[in-house]
């Protein structure tokens, strides 16, 4: 099959597990916790099972790391050279649980371990984000790209709390957050890092960055789209972005050196 067949074959799951999403999002929520305050709901296993089966019932040889199934093992498969499909059936759980609309489905697909294959599925807003590595990204259909901010001064940095909350933890992330806030226009935390790097993919944003986030999940769709939006995706020590590693920062094409700059002035 093409890149463009795996593409419209993942829509379609994205678009059929919005549609639960969809529903969910207005009902009373059965939910179990993970940890202190990482979520789970019925919701997500549904939208799981539903993307893993469609997606199987295309490409049987192909891998499949998801959350919920690697929340339930206590171990994420290893990544291959195979495809793999990486799937986070709905990322942003606390924002569903509470009413608040950044949720998204993100579905990705790798190659030889490259983010290759983006999709990125808000059902509440209506927002299909989608990418082929080397082929542009597209927002609803259109071209998007990040936007041409070069003075970090009047970027918009996005990033999360995170879910550990433990006093190291979140002195580590107050602190990151407090020197960063000096150097920029403001920061953003919106819940789910999957749109938060299609929202620099789209010129929403300029920065992202998150530490110690769930697992590739995460990241595996945002990155192939946030890179053909014409931005960055890297490690925050500005090395190159290691997708197991639960580590990432990202940028519109030109406020790269200086961020990664500040982020290591943040150490």
């Amino acid at each position: 099959m093409s890149e463009e067949q795996y593409l419209a074959v993942a829509v379609e799951a994205a678009k059929n597990a919005g549609e639960i999403i969809r529903k969910g999002f207005y009902q009373t929520k059965n939910v179990e916790h993970k940890g202190q305050v990482d979520l789970v709901t019925e919701t997500d296993k549904a939208c799981e099972d539903l993307i893993f089966n469609h997606l199987r019932g295309q490409f049987p040889d192909h891998k499949f790391i998801g959350e919920e199934t690697s929340a339930a093992l206590g171990a994420t498969a290893d990544l291959t050279d195979e495809p793999t499909w990486i799937v986070d059936p709905l990322d942003g759980t606390t924002n569903f649980v509470h009413g608040f609309p950044f949720v998204c489905v993100s579905i990705g697909l790798t190659i030889g371990k490259i983010p290759t294959v983006g999709v990125v599925y808000n059902p509440i807003m209506n927002e299909l984000f989608t990418a082929i590595r080397g082929k542009g990204a597209f927002l609803n259909g259109s071209p998007i790209k990040a936007s041409s901010q070069d003075e970090l001064v009047k970027a918009l940095l996005v990033t999360e709390a995170g879910t550990k909350r433990d006093k190291n933890t979140v002195d580590d992330t107050t602190n990151r957050i407090n020197k960063l806030l000096c150097k920029i226009r403001s920061i953003r935390m919106c819940g789910s890092l999957a749109l938060n790097m299609c929202g620099v993919a789209c010129g929403r944003l300029d920065l992202c960055y998150e530490m110690g986030f769930g697992g590739p999940w995460d990241v595996a769709a945002g990155a192939v789209i946030l890179q053909e939006a014409g931005g960055h995706v890297f490690d925050p020590s500005g090395g190159e972005f290691d997708l197991m590693s639960r580590r990432m920062a990202g940028s519109n094409g030109l406020l790269k050196d200086k961020f990664v700059k500040e982020l290591g002035d943040t150490n």
